[in-house]
């Protein structure tokens, strides 16, 4: 199934840099100089991303609006026409009509690239922890991406544009610093300095970030966005990278949509696409508060509600998703169309069914202003304004189940934000049951499609409600019905997304209201607890179902009890400092490892070996050149003091010399070699292990070197690095940094390497391209340590090595995952 098929694919991915001799020689042409034109550029490179990104959400966010006008509301003219004439079933069909169409085009282009469904939120969490998921920051997902969300709101659909917004910023900060000079064949300056992991890896984060900016005009929370829910690894210089990302990001889309909106270019009206609007009491209202000391209670209870409609929600949607993985998933693609069209078809049905019979009708404002002076809405005999429909209701009234239904989700929102004494408490709450069962069941069906809109729409209905209670029925005429609806939008996006500080921040933002930070905390706060308290967070949860290995921040105090030992695994699959041709494409083409340890092994006859065979005698010459000893290292100093031109340094040079004479006389690593008990049969590196072997044959001592990965492996063997038996290793090629980087990020695969192009009997030395110097722990190192040093540090493979110098096991992703770790917990305590 596809499912099986991403579970397969998904590999993770290594920040850390391998210092081989490429890089090294990279190195030592770098000065200051160029580290700050190198810096300079990383600058200007995030100032392009926000620029990028704002432009695309200008386009991702102004074309579904413009969509939803210009084909809804034929639709919503046909019912108020058909309501009087009584030709709703032909206004049902139109409707049925636009949306399908709509949502069909959505699905086709899912099916073009599977990715680009839903949010993409969890994929880029992924992403930035560590996880790869293929293709998810792709110019051709992007584009998918984009024009469904066009298609998926204009369906009618309950899904909101800013959570693919996010989606979108990454790809562009993935993509841009990556582009190629296609029509020239080359690559534009900047690719090279900038091609590495670790840079892409923070430009994807201040994309991300710079989409959150654009998309509630909130730069600040979408820097706390990607530092909470993203990115592991964190530092100030990327925080003030990623915060002036957002800044740009912001401000191109204002500039944008100010201008074309109102013509009044450089105003900056419009920060984000989502509006909440300004909150404040009507002049004539000297009683009203936006909201007081004792409105505080209310808003605790109002997060322990919306924690628990959270957790349902994140219950309801996981029992869909695991439906879908299990009876849609394994079928043919065209029945993830069916069964989005199925969804699309009974939100227009329950949307029209529950406008005409649910809606009441309710008496017009005779100042023709409904509300607080933030929002008014101009009502004429001429020109109803947009946001009131008056489907089914007679003149001077209007309906306001079609009024939140018929309206684009930032209309609705506006208006329980906004609106006094529009809509009564039995239409919100239909509204509220209606919307929540739709939005539940239509997030993770096969479309582009966001949750933060549909889930504030659905949370300010709530919260009107209880404003509504309060005010209607125990007789609070205080309270401000905008704030009720604000902190219920707060309340029910907390319990499902589980957000706490980028969420609080962001609404804050949004609002431009600070009076407002200490309620939407606390109930934010609240709201987490108590939806924690049953599951996890929506996006949590769908990375659980994919089988995504997350590295949480850290790890719990129990976990302590295991060490590396307990957690690490022993069967390792190693390669040789020099290594046949032949012997290296059987390892590549029977492993699915992405790196591999390079060791030699320790006997006691070395000096037979190095006589009888030239491959093994390479290796062991390797071993012994790259042992430091406290003797050697000072030998090293001493002749480099040697230099000096004072007589009493020579001297003492000369003493040292003497005193270490003997030690020179002794091969150090030779006793050891002979202190050690070997059993072990004298095999050639390339011999495989036989089943008659004992378990020590099987697991013998092998000194480790470094790791080499299995793209340099391959590069290695696509481009002729080996050199001949009866020659010396010196007459092998050598690749630059360059051509080692030359095919990222797609590395060419060892399947499609034409093997009769290469000699088996080729020798190829590794070492000049293995990381030399790769993290490592010891056998006794407790797991909370592993676990800081390999999440923070964003790492791919940890090797264990023992006191004496010998590889003993790897660490990788899998074994830190908390069901793993689970795991080696239980059969810890059985044993003691």
């Amino acid at each position: 199934t596809q499912q099986t098929i991403f579970l397969c694919c998904q590999t993770s991915l290594d920040y850390d840099r391998c210092i081989n001799d490429p890089y090294l020689e990279v190195l030592e042409t770098m000065d200051n100089k160029k580290g700050r034109k190198y810096e300079a550029v990383k600058w200007m490179m995030v100032f392009a991303i926000g620029v990028c990104t704002g432009l695309v959400s200008r386009g991702d966010g102004g074309m579904p609006l413009t969509g939803k006008r210009v084909f809804l509301n034929p639709g919503s003219v046909a019912v108020e026409e058909c309501s009087q004439k009584g030709c709703l079933a032909l206004s049902l069909l139109e409707l049925l009509g636009f949306n399908l169409t709509f949502v069909f085009l959505a699905s086709l282009l899912v099916l073009i690239e599977p990715v680009a469904a839903g949010s993409g939120i969890p994929e880029i969490k992924c992403y930035l922890n560590g996880v790869k998921v293929p293709g998810i920051v792709r110019l051709r997902t992007l584009l998918c991406k984009v024009f469904g969300v066009l298609f998926s709101v204009a369906g009618g659909l309950f899904v909101g544009k800013e959570g693919p917004m996010i989606h979108s910023g990454a790809v562009v900060g993935a993509g841009l610093p990556q582009v190629r000079a296609g029509g020239l064949g080359g690559q534009v300056p900047w690719q090279g300095p900038l091609g590495r992991a670790r840079d892409k890896r923070d430009f994807v984060s201040a994309g991300a970030a710079a989409g959150v900016a654009a998309a509630f005009g909130a730069p600040i929370g979408g820097t706390l966005f990607s530092l909470e829910e993203g990115s592991s690894f964190w530092n100030q210089g990327l925080t003030w990278k990623v915060l002036f990302c957002s800044m740009s990001a912001t401000f191109t889309l204002n500039f944008f949509r100010s201008g074309i909106q109102f013509g009044s270019w450089g105003s900056f009206q419009l920060p984000g696409l989502l509006n909440f609007g300004e909150f404040k009491c009507s002049d004539s209202d000297k009683k009203c508060h936006l909201w007081t000391a004792m409105d505080l209670g209310f808003f605790v209870v109002m997060g322990v509600i919306g924690g628990l409609l959270g957790a349902t929600f994140n219950c309801l949607n996981k029992r869909l998703a695991k439906y879908r993985m299990r009876n849609v998933h394994p079928k043919p693609k065209l029945v993830r169309v069916l069964e989005s069209l199925l969804v699309s078809v009974v939100t227009t049905v329950v949307v029209f069914t529950a406008s005409m019979v649910l809606g009441e009708c309710r008496q017009m404002s005779a100042s023709g202003q409904i509300g607080n002076d933030s929002f008014q809405l101009q009502v004429s005999s001429e020109d109803v304004n947009s946001s009131i429909k008056t489907f089914f209701c007679p003149n001077e009234t209007y309906n306001d189940m079609a009024t939140l239904f018929f309206n684009p989700q930032e209309s609705a929102i506006l208006q329980l934000f906004h609106q006094d004494g529009t809509f009564s408490p039995v239409t919100l709450a239909l509204f509220f049951v209606l919307y929540f069962l739709l939005a539940c069941w239509t997030y993770g069906i096969s479309v582009p499609s966001g949750l933060f809109v549909p889930s504030l729409l659905c949370g300010a209905a709530f919260g009107r409600l209880v404003a509504n209670v309060l005010k209607s029925y125990i007789g609070l005429g205080h309270i401000y019905s905008g704030t009720f609806a604000l902190i219920g939008a707060a309340a029910f996006l907390g319990g499902v997304v589980r957000m706490t500080i980028s969420l609080t921040v962001i609404l804050i933002e949004s609002t431009n209201e600070i009076t407002y930070g200490l309620p939407i905390m606390i109930t934010l706060m609240v709201a987490k607890w108590t939806g924690d308290f049953f599951n996890k967070g929506i996006y949590d949860i769908h990375v659980g179902l994919r089988g995504v290995p997350l590295l949480e921040w850290e790890t719990e105090a129990e976990m302590d009890k295991l060490r590396a030992s307990d957690i690490m695994e022993p069967n390792l699959t190693y390669v040789y400092p020099h290594t046949r041709i032949q012997s290296l494409v059987s390892i590549l083409r029977t492993t699915v490892h992405h790196a591999f340890p390079v060791v030699t092994e320790n006997r006691g006859n070395e000096k037979e070996f190095m006589k009888g065979n030239q491959l093994i005698s390479n290796n062991i010459r390797f071993k012994k050149s790259s042992i430091l000893t406290r003797a050697g290292e000072q030998r090293r100093r001493s002749q480099s003091m040697k230099s000096y031109p004072s007589s009493e340094l020579r001297n003492v040079c000369d003493e040292h010399l003497a005193s270490e004479e003997p030690a020179e006389k002794e091969d150090l690593l030779q006793q050891m070699l002979e202190r050690r008990y070997t059993p072990y049969p004298n095999l050639y590196p390339d011999q495989s292990p036989s089943e008659d072997w004992t378990m020590e044959e099987r697991f013998r001592p092998l000194t480790f070197h470094g790791l080499i990965l299995r793209s340099q492996l391959v590069t290695l063997l696509v481009r002729g690095v080996c050199y001949s038996e009866n020659q010396s290793s010196a007459s092998q090629p050598r690749l630059s940094y360059a051509e080692m980087a030359e095919d990222y990020p797609r590395y060419p695969d060892i399947h499609d390497l034409d093997l009769t192009l290469l000699n088996p009997r080729m020798i190829v030395d590794v070492t000049p391209y293995m990381n030399p110097s790769p993290f490592t722990v010891s056998p006794n190192t407790h797991v909370s340590q592993v676990f800081n040093l390999f999440r923070t540090m964003g790492l791919r493979h940890l090797p264990v090595v023992n006191a004496v110098g010998e590889i003993v096991g790897i660490i990788t992703r899998h074994n830190l995952t908390y069901e793993f770790l689970q795991a080696r917990l239980r059969q810890h305590y059985q044993t003691i």
